[in-house]
């Protein structure tokens, strides 16, 4: 086998069939199979195994009574399982396009990548068939949050947080792996130093059933976040921690001395915004001070965002003394730790942003994403089960 396309499912059962019937059109049947890894209580595995019988690209199930990992773990098993010398990811809710899998093999093989991303964010991608303004704006947000906490390990991946990818099997350590939650790509990029090129895509719309992203999934990310990196970000927080302290001290002696609250705030902020600027420098982001941005343009930028950062939550402290019981100095810090992510990421994405060293789909490129929704051709459904 060359290729294996990966399918996590649960609950999936009206998108087998066409899902199936979409890939058998996109593959060859010699060298491809499609390999559903099911964790679902409902009949998934009857509509598997009944596409199966049909398909003329071979179809294998796994059908798992303990879904350990979730979804990553199911992908993880599915790598394992696999006789490909490439695995395809692909969800099972035919958002993804199965038409696409062709190009993202084409691009691996061309560019010599170990992984291939479909990403809603180059190009011509989008992520149209996202449901609503508040799911889009909370993936834009995991998105920019996941890339500042790993800036040279994603600086290649626009779209860490898709489940759209294709990967060089022998280019991936699977014991390394600690699969937990929705999101494997990130886990494959963030402990593993991989090649990755870019192909843009379209994220439909459901064809049936609904998504299963939840409350839970989200703590689940940032549990996996939180056991992923706490390098770098611990040393922002550490720094940050002592200029806060810095700070509070700074502002509660020049209040003993009979300097307004107010102004005391504003000296203490301009004394721990430069100080944190060359710590940051030193023991933050050392390894992405020469990605082509020079010490002064880096300085402003810092300087420039955390004054008005600062001059943003005066109004805020402003409010908090004024009309709670909280005491100034403890108002101050509340501010400090609520502005602390914030300003982690605009460090992370703006002033150390790491230069792409990977161009995007450089074998196909100017191709246009193939489109997610593909108006059905006459007479093509999928046979009955």
């Amino acid at each position: 086998m060359s290729t294996t396309v990966i399918v996590p499912t649960y609950n999936e059962s009206p998108n087998v069939a066409e899902l199936v019937r979409r890939l058998g059109a996109a593959l060859p049947p010699d060298g491809s199979e499609i390999l559903f890894v099911d964790d679902s209580s409902d009949d998934t595995p009857a509509a598997i195994r009944a596409s199966a019988a049909w398909s003329e690209v071979p179809v294998r199930l796994i059908h798992r009574d303990a879904p350990v990992g979730g979804l990553s773990g199911a992908v993880v098993e599915g790598i394992r399982a696999s006789a490909g010398d490439w695995c395809v990811v692909m969800d099972g809710d035919l958002q993804h396009p199965p038409e696409l899998v062709p190009v993202l093999l084409e691009t691996g093989a061309g560019t010599g990548a170990d992984v291939v991303v479909a990403s809603r964010h180059v190009g011509d991608g989008s992520n149209a068939g996202l449901s609503g303004v508040g799911r889009k704006v909370v993936s834009n947000a995991s998105i920019a949050l996941t890339r500042a906490m790993f800036p040279s390990r994603l600086r290649n991946c626009t779209d860490p947080m898709t489940g759209f990818f294709a990967l060089r099997r022998a280019a991936i350590e699977i014991d390394t792996l600690r699969p937990q939650g929705f999101k494997i790509l990130l886990e494959i990029l963030a402990r593993q130093r991989l090649r990755v090129v870019e192909e843009p895509f379209i994220f439909g719309a459901r064809f049936a059933g609904e998504s299963k992203a939840d409350f839970r999934q989200g703590l689940r990310f940032v549990q996996q976040l939180a056991a992923l990196r706490f390098g770098r970000m611990s040393r922002f927080g550490l720094i940050g921690a002592v200029g806060a302290v810095a700070n509070l001290a700074i502002m509660a002696g020049l209040i003993a001395v009979g300097v307004d609250y107010l102004v005391a705030a504003v000296i203490a902020a301009v004394i721990t915004i430069v100080g944190n600027f060359f710590l940051q420098e030193a023991f933050v982001f050392h390894d992405l001070r020469a990605e082509g941005r020079h010490l002064a343009h880096r300085f402003a930028q810092s300087v420039g965002f955390n004054a008005l950062e600062a001059l943003a939550r005066l109004p805020l402290l402003y409010l908090i003394v004024q009309f709670t019981p909280i005491p100034s100095v403890l108002a101050q810090a509340v501010t400090l730790v609520v502005a602390f992510i914030v300003r982690y990421v605009y460090h992370a994405r703006i002033v150390y942003r790491p230069r792409r060293t990977t161009p995007i789909s450089p074998l196909l490129a100017g191709a246009k994403p193939v489109a997610a929704a593909l108006e059905r051709p006459s007479g093509s459904a999928a046979p009955a089960a």
